[in-house]
C-alpha cells in the first residue's frame, strides 16, 4: 500500500490539504421562490465571492484558504452539486469558482426538504480532498421542511458528525400569501435547523438586504465568528 501511495504523490497531498473551513453552500431552489428571487440569490453569491471583505477573510485565516462547494436543493431526492469542491485562496481561484457557478443555468425544484439538503450535504465532506479546521453546512431557504424526513432529528444526526449548520432564512413574502412559508421563519431555523459551535441564523426580510446578507454570512463563516 505504501508503494502504491508513493506512486500517487499528488493524490496523497490533496487528501491532506489543510484549509480554514470546508463549506457547503446549500441553496434553496424550490418553487416557493419565483425566478426573480432565484436570480437575486444567485447574484448574491456571485457578488459575495469576489467582494474584498470575503477575500480578506480568506487571506486572514490561519491557512489563508478555504474549500467551497455549491449545492442546490428542493425535494427529498433532488439535491445537485452545481460547483464541486474548489480551493479558494486568492482572486484568481475565487474567479474560477464564480465562472463555474455563473455558467450553470438556474432551475426550480419542487418541494422543500431541508432534512434532505442537510443529509445530502453531510455526505460531501468525506474524501473531498481537504482537511478543515471547521466543517460547515450553510443552508438557505424561504420555508419550513415540508417533505422528506423530519428536520430536527436529521439536524441532530448531522451535528453528531461534528459538523456546524448555519442558516439564511429568506422571508421576502407575507406568510399569508404563500402556503409554503410560516411566520417567524428565523425562529424556526434557530430551533430546528442550525446547530454546532458558533452556529447562527442571519435572516433576510427585504430583497435589498439579500446580497449584503450573503456577503456578511460568508465573512462570518470563513472567519469562524458568529454575528453579534
Amino acid at each position: 500500500a505504501l508503494g502504491i501511495a508513493g506512486l500517487l504523490p499528488g493524490a496523497q497531498a490533496r487528501a491532506q490539504t489543510p484549509v480554514d473551513v470546508e463549506l457547503v453552500l446549500a441553496v434553496d431552489m424550490s418553487q416557493s421562490m419565483d425566478a426573480g428571487e432565484h436570480a437575486l440569490q444567485r447574484s448574491g453569491y456571485l457578488a459575495a465571492l469576489q467582494h474584498p471583505d470575503v477575500l480578506d477573510a480568506i487571506r486572514n485565516g490561519v491557512h489563508g484558504r478555504v474549500a467551497l462547494t455549491y449545492v442546490e436543493w428542493g425535494g427529498p431526492f433532488s439535491q445537485e452539486v452545481r460547483v464541486p469542491w474548489t480551493l479558494i485562496e486568492d482572486e484568481a481561484t475565487a474567479r474560477g469558482f464564480i465562472e463555474k457557478l455563473a455558467a450553470t443555468p438556474l432551475r426550480t425544484i419542487s418541494a422543500t426538504s431541508i432534512s434532505g439538503a442537510l443529509a445530502f450535504a453531510a455526505t460531501l465532506f468525506e474524501g473531498n480532498g481537504y482537511q478543515g479546521m471547521r466543517r460547515v453546512i450553510d443552508v438557505s431557504g424561504d420555508g419550513p421542511n415540508s417533505s422528506g424526513h423530519p428536520v430536527a432529528p436529521t439536524r441532530d444526526a448531522v451535528l453528531e458528525e461534528g459538523l456546524i449548520i448555519n442558516g439564511l432564512p429568506i422571508m421576502l413574502r407575507e406568510p399569508d400569501h404563500t402556503p409554503w412559508s410560516i411566520p417567524d421563519l428565523d425562529i424556526y431555523y434557530a430551533d430546528c435547523v442550525i446547530g454546532g459551535p458558533g452556529s447562527f441564523v442571519l435572516p433576510v426580510d427585504d430583497p435589498a438586504q439579500l446580497v449584503d446578507a450573503i456577503r456578511q454570512k460568508l465573512v462570518l463563516e470563513i472567519a469562524g465568528a458568529p454575528p453579534r
